[in-house]
This record gives C-alpha cells, sequence and structure tokens, in this order.
C-alpha cells in the first residue's frame, strides 16, 4: 500500500494553508493524502454544546475539523483519494504516530494554541525534531505558497548527513519542473594570516574551492538520476543560516537536511534547520538521515 502524504489540521488559518498546500504536493507526487487531527478532548470541553451528542464535546469538534479539511481536499482536488483520521493524543505525539507510515507530514507554522508572538508553533517544531521522515512546515507568502517562484532552494551541509535530504529536492524539482538552487554556504577564517589569498585578491581561497567540491560530490549522484532537473550551483560566503534564510524569499521550498540520532530528543536540529523554521519566507521541509547505528537501537 503507497505511503500517504500526512497533513495535520486544527481549524487554524496556517493549518489551512497547510492543507492546501499538501493536496496539491499529493497530487504533484501521485499519493493519497490522509488529514489528521489529533488532540485530546478535555482541552475543549465547553466549545460546543453538550446536548449534541453522547460523545465527548471535544471529539465532536475533532471530527467536524478533520471532515471540514477532508472536504476542502476533495473540492480543491476532485481525485485526490482522501482519508481521516480523528486522533486522542497530544497532537505532536500523535502526529509523529503518523510519520512512522507517512511519505511525509505536513504542518502550518502555527497552530490554534500559538502565541501570535511566536514564529513557529510547538508542534510544529517538535515534530520536525523527532519525525523518522521528512516534515514540511508550511509558512510564505502567497507566491511561495502557490509555487509561482519556479525554484527549490536546497542547503548543502557537511560530508554525507545530506544525502537524503539532496535526493528529496531533486525529485521536488522534478515534479515541479522548477529549478534547483543548490547552495554550499563557507566561512571565511577568522585569522587570515598577512599574505594569504583571501588578502591579496584570490576569490576565497582554498575554503571557497572545497566548498564547490564538496558540493559537487554530494550532487553529483542524484544529479545523474535527475538529468531534466536545472540545477543551479551556489558557493556563498556567511553563515548558511543567514544565506538559506535570505535567498528563500525567492523559492517556492527550502529543503535541508538533518541527522537522526537515538535518543529522547530523536532528530537532531542544528542551527540552519532551526533558524529556516523560524525565519524562512518559504514552506521549508526537513528531511533526516537515519545513522546505521541508529536503525539498531531502534530495533
Amino acid at each position: 500500500m503507497e505511503s500517504p502524504l500526512v497533513v495535520g489540521v486544527d481549524g487554524s488559518d496556517p493549518a489551512l494553508e497547510a492543507l492546501d498546500w499538501a493536496v496539491d504536493e499529493a497530487v504533484r507526487h501521485g499519493l493519497p493524502l490522509r488529514v489528521v487531527h489529533a488532540s485530546l478532548w478535555e482541552r475543549y470541553e465547553g466549545a460546543v454544546p453538550s446536548w449534541t451528542t453522547d460523545r465527548p464535546p471535544g471529539q465532536v469538534l475533532a471530527e467536524h475539523v478533520v471532515a471540514t479539511a477532508a472536504e476542502r481536499a476533495r473540492r480543491r482536488a476532485p481525485g485526490l483519494g482522501v482519508t481521516t483520521a480523528v486522533l486522542a493524543e497530544e497532537p505532536a505525539a500523535g502526529l509523529l504516530a503518523e510519520a512512522r507510515t507517512a511519505a511525509a507530514v505536513v504542518v502550518g507554522s502555527r497552530g490554534r494554541g500559538a502565541f501570535a508572538g511566536l514564529l513557529l508553533g510547538s508542534v510544529g517544531l517538535v515534530v520536525a525534531a523527532r519525525s523518522p521522515g521528512p516534515v514540511v512546515v508550511v509558512r510564505g507568502d502567497r507566491y511561495a505558497l502557490e509555487s509561482r517562484h519556479g525554484r527549490v532552494l536546497l542547503g548543502v551541509g557537511e560530508h554525507g548527513a545530506d544525502a537524503a535530504a539532496v535526493r528529496f529536492a531533486f525529485r521536488e524539482a522534478a515534479v515541479r519542473d522548477a529549478e534547483l538552487d543548490a547552495v554550499r554556504a563557507w566561512r571565511r577564517p577568522a585569522h587570515t594570516p598577512a599574505g594569504h589569498p583571501l588578502l591579496t585578491g584570490d576569490g576565497g581561497g582554498p575554503d571557497e574551492r572545497h566548498a564547490t567540491g564538496l558540493l559537487e560530490r554530494l550532487l553529483e549522484p542524484a544529479a545523474r538520476e535527475h538529468p531534466g532537473v536545472r540545477l543551479r550551483r551556489s558557493t556563498v560566503e556567511g553563515p548558511a543560516h543567514r544565506v538559506l534564510t535570505e535567498r528563500s524569499a525567492a523559492a517556492d521550498l527550502l529543503v535541508v537536511g538533518a541527522r537522526r540520532r537515538a535518543g529522547p530528543m530523536g532528530l537532531e536540529l542544528g542551527r540552519v534547520a532551526h533558524r529556516a523554521l523560524h525565519h524562512a519566507s518559504c514552506p521549508v521541509a526537513v528531511v533526516p538521515r537515519r545513522e546505521p547505528e541508529d536503525a539498531e537501537a531502534d530495533r
């Protein structure tokens, strides 16, 4: 059975944006959509009249949220296969359980209970930090949400840690017929000795050349698999979290990698992913790579 694209809904405006984005994404990839609402009923006591049913009022509200979202999804994409689930669980825990069998999990940037001043809701942050598979946090302006830029932005980190993110980004660019902007940021050494090429006008010197070589090596396998993807390679001096956040203003999707480690915190979100989730101008996909020892620890 094909793994579905899972989207979390709670009736909030950010969740509806995430739902619409997930519908379009499911259509692009030919995946079924699973609409999920997870909550603890007692949080909603009194939200609807108690005389409407013998079931807990919170459950009635949750079922209404999911049914309304599913109907919205079917109207947006009439041929799309849509299933639903109402889970009596804490939202992040419910979505993480769904993530085990999902192609990816999609959430809004803020939920019903998030304070207006928060840049990212706690549910989205926890799911992105602990999911065993890709998580997309939907944020950004209308151009990004409607994929009008025609560009997928990929942040490339060190060594092979981002291999899964690279493959994910190439697939996204392919199904969208979009340009893939692959970026590797590099930093000028804090203490550059006199006579160093950086001080004599020879570009970025060995640091920039190392970044360029690393970028080429990490992109090459996926580029062979997707020869039709228009690939733009960039090495940019500066902190990666700042470079990617700024470039996200001209992208439809920002893809970053993260390392999945065993332990209570699950996925390790570094500064780049954390900053992107809070400040990017477009939806952000966090794609984990499971380390071999982690797979053994989970058995």
